[in-house]
């Protein structure tokens, strides 16, 4: 991707685009996976951890990033896939392999809608399904 789309991506959200918060947004983008801390921590070597927290913070008070409770309590984050908005509808499954310890995603399994009484109102949703990924169960 060129710079012109991370700029574009943090303005969206109304973010000032610093060269910390490109590198993150940069990085979290070329994952087919959410992060945690830690993982991004390894494969930005050029920023310390509370660093990487800081963007982290500022990416979630915008939206431009969820959170996943990967199971063990460990926060994963991804990008929102809606450029413009984040709604719930951007939101998908997730599984987590109890063996290897990975999150996968799977972007094409909406969450599905679950109808609450009134005075309600949804902000976000973590849909996490647990068990064996199949490289796991073959393993076995």
């Amino acid at each position: 991707m060129k710079a012109d789309y991370y700029l574009k991506r943090l303005k969206q959200k109304d973010i000032k685009p610093t060269a910390n918060r490109i590198l993150v947004l940069k990085t979290l983008l070329s994952l087919s996976c959410p992060a945690g801390l830690n993982d991004l921590e390894i494969l930005i070597d050029t920023m310390d951890k509370s660093s990487i927290f800081r963007v982290l913070n500022v990416f979630l008070e915008h939206n431009l990033i969820h959170v996943i409770e990967d199971g063990n309590g460990i926060h994963k984050f991804e990008i929102c896939s809606g450029e413009e908005h984040c709604s719930l509808s951007d939101m998908h499954a997730h599984f987590y392999c109890e063996s290897c310890h990975q999150i996968f995603c799977f972007k094409n399994r909406p969450i599905p809608t679950i109808e609450f009484p009134e005075g309600f109102v949804t902000h976000s949703i973590n849909y996490l399904v647990k068990g064996t990924c199949p490289k796991c169960k073959k393993n076995k």
